[in-house]
């Protein structure tokens, strides 16, 4: 029978029940859904319904504290039905959809609240207990045991281990090797034979700078025959300015980049552009990661030298880097002010743990982390950090996020004289106020005051010139008030320690936990803060000590996931229980410590990893290897073959068709900051349509380009360094049938036509900046008999110029849809 609400209702009063959908129908839920759960979902269940519904009382045997109890139910049977909203209990109850079931009784959820809840059980109900309803892991029951925590692989003091000793000893190039070699011997497997040039050139440029070669590149390096050639190509990639945008945007994925902030009424971030640009700049400058980190968390903190302009150019970057804490999605409109801000200091956190030391803090806000090492009181310890900090103006409904002036002296020297022209204006208004004065006291006695409203009184030929005056006044005021510009950022705020937030609501206080590091990570000699200071230099400094077990494995497992697709960690956000152990821990930790020796830098990790043989494989299956051996490629016995990623494809379209503009940083919103530039009614504000590079278009939450929903971009609602790669319909559709991809095929086939040869030449070229190789001589044969027919059987033009470049335009149309274009090998 059809479970209707009404039927569930007439469940409770009957004592009928539900069944309940067996554990191994239960997906296994990704890191952003458990993220939405526990900051969204976990922390509503328990303020609303826990004191009902919870480990101490269940009214109606209905308990809310575990996903077992939620589709299980009470005397009704299941409060949820996951992915089914229509058929949830609990949606009809919040809803105050029937009057007979309205919870809670005493106030009904916000709007925002329940779309949550939807939202939620559209997702399929994402819960942590879903991986152990399965039996791969199980809650801690009591209280935290540091010593035996602390023996989890991730926790461990980062070693140098000595690479093994492999049978296959020529075919390795670099340490990278012996370790991956070693594994790959250990399970029975051969790599494969390495890529040819063209290949690899392809490769390496997608990878680090996201475009494809063009044709001069590609002929510069199948004409070098030196043994740096591939050296030398890795270089200039990295010296590209374009690879600073490939790779920073990996960053930004990490830190949720957005132009808005999402999540109600979608303000505009008009300023976040320059934290985007600052990390841009900062990969192609090639800043260690330790610098880039403590930057990114406590730059306005860090020592500089006003009196030179590279100093006062430093303050200006390292306030702009404090933009990671204040990017974030809020609530602006969140009536409760104290929610408000404990839910940006939990967004906050929780970020800043996943992005640099692969830990969910977020978890620990209600209770003690149910699977990893953190208590409550280190939540609310590290809370007290960012409560000890400034990154909002006000709490007021609507909210206002804080902004750092940046002035450069140029700036300044323009605000000086824009300050001089309107105290001249004002001094200007103010003589003709007084002449006007004087002429209305002419004919009055001469001990009448003015009255407040005397202006009313005056002649329009008197009126005229003070009007005028005061509307060039409010011009200057208005020119002046943008000539400095802003960033947002975080500064110092109020130093305070939190108390414990029992259940995770404010309104119910514990313990003060005093601001500190992790319990966990003592052994490190975990420094004291401050007592005048929020914490935040120290909390950076510590975050990237040497000896920090997780900072170190976290970046460089990330840098191996952009280049190959999958971690050594398959959970880069995630190194505590519920995450995948490493498959490589040898190789993690050598990289890892060879990262730090290297200086933190980024660019010396690249050329370590593309100078491998590992890197450096085919994309085939090694013929001596059987295809069930290792289908997911886990022991790196091939080079992964990937689908572009959103901005890649974009950006390589417009490349190759010749019309991407390579402009650089700036941004290209079309409203003024914090102007309310979409909602979900009537207005939508924002474009698309510029032809520069992905990177720089905006990222709107709530509204993503159609190329970022389609293509898994990230949605900015939570750090992600993990991108899904989906195949889908619409994809294919919007290929077929965009504007994008079709003007770039017209504007392409017009480039070719007007090129001096043959077709087949043409053709040629088409392949070369397409695929990176010519086109084979049945490529040519079978697409020039299609030009040929197409040329014959148009019967829409009597025009045979226009027939040839309708004919080439489907052949470009067609090249750039292929799966050789889509997909890196």
């Amino acid at each position: 029978m059809k479970l209707t609400p009404v039927l569930m209702l007439t469940a409770i009063l009957m004592g009928t029940s539900v069944s309940l959908p067996a554990a191994e129908e239960l997906p296994k839920p990704s890191e952003a859904d458990l993220k939405f759960f526990e900051s969204r979902i976990r922390p509503l269940l328990i303020e609303k319904c826990g004191e009902c519904h919870g480990a101490d009382t269940q009214e109606n045997n209905l308990r809310i504290d575990s996903l077992g109890g939620l589709l299980e139910g009470g005397n009704a049977g299941p409060s949820i039905v996951p992915k089914q909203p229509s058929k949830s209990l609990l949606l009809t109850a919040v809803g105050y959809r029937d009057p007979e079931l309205k919870m809670p009784p005493d106030k009904k959820l916000s709007d925002a609240e329940i779309a949550d809840l939807k939202r939620w059980i559209e997702m399929g109900a994402p819960h942590p207990d879903m991986l152990t309803m399965k039996g791969t892991i199980t809650p801690r029951k009591g209280k935290i045991d540091f010593v035996e925590g602390r023996k989890f692989w991730s926790y461990q003091p980062v070693q140098r281990p000595v690479p093994p000793t492999v049978k296959n000893e020529s075919w390795s190039r670099t340490d990278i090797d012996r370790f991956a070699l070693a594994k790959m011997e250990e399970h029975g497997l051969n790599p494969a034979p390495q890529a040819d040039k063209r290949t690899l050139l392809r490769r390496a440029a997608l990878d680090l700078t996201g475009l494809p070669p063009t044709e001069a590149e590609m002929s510069t390096f199948l004409a070098d025959e030196s043994p740096q050639a591939w050296l030398k190509a890795i270089d200039r990639l990295l010296e590209s300015p374009h690879y600073g945008e490939r790779w920073g945007r990996h960053w930004l994925d990490v830190a949720r980049y957005a132009d808005s902030n999402g999540l109600d009424e979608n303000i505009a971030h008009g300023n976040a552009w320059r934290y985007r640009d600052w990390v841009i700049s900062a990969f192609n400058r090639d800043v260690p990661y330790d610098r880039f980190l403590i930057m990114q968390v406590a730059g306005d903190l860090l020592p500089f030298d006003e009196s030179t302009d590279e100093g006062r150019h430093a303050r200006n970057e390292q306030l702009v880097a404090t933009g990671f804490l204040s990017i974030g999605p809020k609530v602006l409109a969140e009536v409760d002010e104290t929610k408000m801000e404990m839910d940006i200091i939990d967004e906050q956190l929780d970020t800043l743990g996943r992005a640099a030391l692969g830990m969910t803090f977020g978890c620990a806000r209600c209770h003690d982390h149910k699977f990893d090492p953190v208590t409550a009181a280190d939540y609310y310890a590290l809370a007290g950090i960012f409560k000890s900090t400034r990154t909002m103006e006000h709490f007021k409904k609507i909210a206002k996020w804080q902004e750092n002036s940046i002035p450069t002296d140029r700036d300044l020297t323009a605000k000086r004289e824009q300050d001089a022209k309107i105290a001249q204006q004002k001094a200007a208004v103010d003589e003709l106020i007084a002449q006007a004065k004087t002429k209305w006291l002419a004919d009055k006695p001469a001990d009448t005051k003015v009255p407040a409203d005397f202006e009313k009184q005056l002649s329009e030929d008197v009126k005229k010139p003070l009007v005028a005056a005061r509307e060039q006044l409010k011009k200057l005021e208005a020119d002046g008030a943008t000539l400095i510009p802003t960033a947002m950022g975080a500064s110092e705020g109020k130093v305070s320690d939190l108390a414990i937030h029992l259940r995770g609501s404010h309104l119910t206080l514990g313990d003060v936990s005093p601001r500190r590091m992790p319990e966990v990570f003592a052994p490190l000699d975990n420094p004291q803060l401050p007592a005048d200071r929020s914490g935040r230099l120290e909390l950076a400094k510590w975050l990237t000590n040497p000896r920090n077990p997780l900072t170190s494995r976290v970046i460089v497992n990330r840098v191996w996931r952009w280049h190959f697709g999958q971690g050594l960690v398959r959970s880069p956000d995630n190194f505590g229980k519920l995450g995948e152990a490493p498959t490589h821990p040898e190789l993690l930790d050598w990289l890892a410590d060879e990262f730090v020796r290297s200086g933190w830098s980024f660019k010396q990790l690249h050329r370590l990893v593309l100078l491998s043989a590992v890197y450096q494989q085919a994309s085939d299956l090694p013929s001596a290897n059987q295809p069930s051996a290792d289908p997911e490629n886990v022991w790196l016995s091939r080079f992964p073959l990937r689908r572009m990623d959103a901005e890649t494809l974009r950006d390589s379209v417009l490349a190759v068709a010749g019309l991407l503009d390579r402009t650089m940083g700036g941004s290209l919103l079309h409203v003024k900051n914090r102007e309310f530039f979409f909602d979900h009614t009537s207005k939508d504000l924002t474009k698309y349509d510029s032809l520069r590079r992905t990177v720089y278009l905006p990222v709107v939450r709530n509204n993503l380009y159609d190329v970022f929903q389609l293509f898994d971009a990230t949605d900015s609602t939570v750090s992600n360094g993990d991108r899904n790669s989906s195949t889908v319909a619409p994809q294919a559709l919007f290929l077929m049938n965009s504007d994008l991809v079709q003007d770039a095929a017209a504007n392409l086939a017009k480039q070719l036509l007007a090129t001096e040869g043959d077709d087949a030449g043409r053709l040629d070229r088409l392949y070369e900046a397409a695929y990176g190789r010519p086109a084979t001589e049945m490529e040519t044969a079978r697409l020039l008999a299609f030009v040929d027919r197409q040329v014959a059987s148009n019967a829409e033009s009597a025009d045979a110029a226009a027939k040839r470049l309708a004919a080439w335009r489907a052949v470009c149309h067609v090249v750039l849809t292929s799966n050789e274009f889509l997909y890196v090998r």
